[in-house]
């Protein structure tokens, strides 16, 4: 006698789907972030600049564990593995350390006004969904592993 295996809905390939491409367009912003000629920094309104001139290492870091991790996340769920759940996790520290940095160490929102608190926002609840769907997935035993 053999076990049928679990129907992944179709509803969670679709929402993993756009999932990737919403972390695929922060790689996109990764990029656009951390190689931006100095030309351009330079064209920026003075506040603007000084923000960028002064984003350190290991805000770029996290900026990179929040959007490469939520990408390949999104790519093992959608491979059925296990462990998405774990590099989501860690796409959502990366998220909760650079937001840390922009709102309490370098006061973007003085810069940029209270609007810019909108996309932070929306990028870590999409990272706290991500956990939550991963272990829903986990405990519905849809992974291969």
């Amino acid at each position: 006698m053999s076990e049928e295996p679990i129907k992944i809905p179709t509803w969670f390939w679709v929402v993993m789907s756009v999932c990737l491409v919403w972390n695929l367009l922060g790689v996109m912003a990764f990029f656009g972030q951390v190689l931006m000629p100095a030309e351009d920094i330079a064209a920026l309104p003075d506040a603007e600049r000084q923000l960028y001139e002064n984003i350190p290492l290991w805000v770029n870091i996290a900026f990179g564990f929040a959007v490469f991790g939520g990408s390949l996340g999104c790519i093992l769920a959608l491979l059925k593995k296990s462990l998405a759940q774990l590099i989501f996790v860690l796409s959502l520290i990366g998220i909760l350390v650079q937001m840390y940095h922009s709102f309490f160490i370098a006061n973007s929102m003085e810069v940029y006004g209270p609007g810019s608190a909108v996309m932070p926002s929306m990028v870590i609840l999409v990272g706290i969904f991500l956990i939550w769907l991963s272990r829903s997935a986990t405990s519905k035993h849809w992974w291969l592993n």
